[in-house]
């Protein structure tokens, strides 16, 4: 994949991420607002407490969102693939924008869903595009310790 492509996906995927974190807060907090206002209440439980909960969770969602919004254009900006705890990161986006979008197609509709995999596709495609091993070589990228620079032949080895 060229560096322009790999960079424009990964580029994408943080504005997505980003879009749907600060999208995923405000409906929770709209969602919160509503609840305190209308006092609804289930099975006797606190509507006060039922819309701190809705804030706090869609707050920390979006974090999580945001977060991985933040290692796509770190991997964008810099050209690098991702370290492996933002690997790791961004594969529990993935999974979670898996489940996310079975969710939507049950409760949302078929159009959520394409949305969701869209972002899934564009997440998935910014890990592969910085696969840190490179396929058509069998190894790591880049030169190893002992290894001559680019353009350098490697010395015959001793007899």
């Amino acid at each position: 994949m060229t560096t322009r492509l790999r960079r424009s996906v990964a580029g994408l995927a943080a504005l997505a991420l980003a879009a749907e974190g600060l999208g995923i807060a405000l409906v929770n907090w709209i969602l919160g607002v509503v609840v305190r206002r209308q006092r609804m209440s289930l099975a006797g439980s606190d509507p006060e407490l039922m819309s701190l909960a809705a804030w706090i969770a869609g707050g920390l969602f979006a974090l999580y969102l945001l977060g991985c919004a933040f290692v796509a254009l770190r991997a964008a900006l810099r050209d690098r693939p991702p370290r492996t705890a933002a690997r790791i990161l961004l594969t529990t986006c993935g999974v979670v924008h898996g489940l996310l979008g079975a969710f939507c197609v049950a409760l949302v509709g078929w159009g959520a869903f394409a949305a969701v995999m869209a972002v899934l596709a564009l997440v998935v495609c910014t890990l592969l595009a910085y696969d840190p091993v490179d396929r058509t070589q069998g190894g790591r990228r880049g030169r190893g310790p002992g290894q001559p620079p680019e353009g350098v032949e490697a010395a015959p080895a001793p007899r």
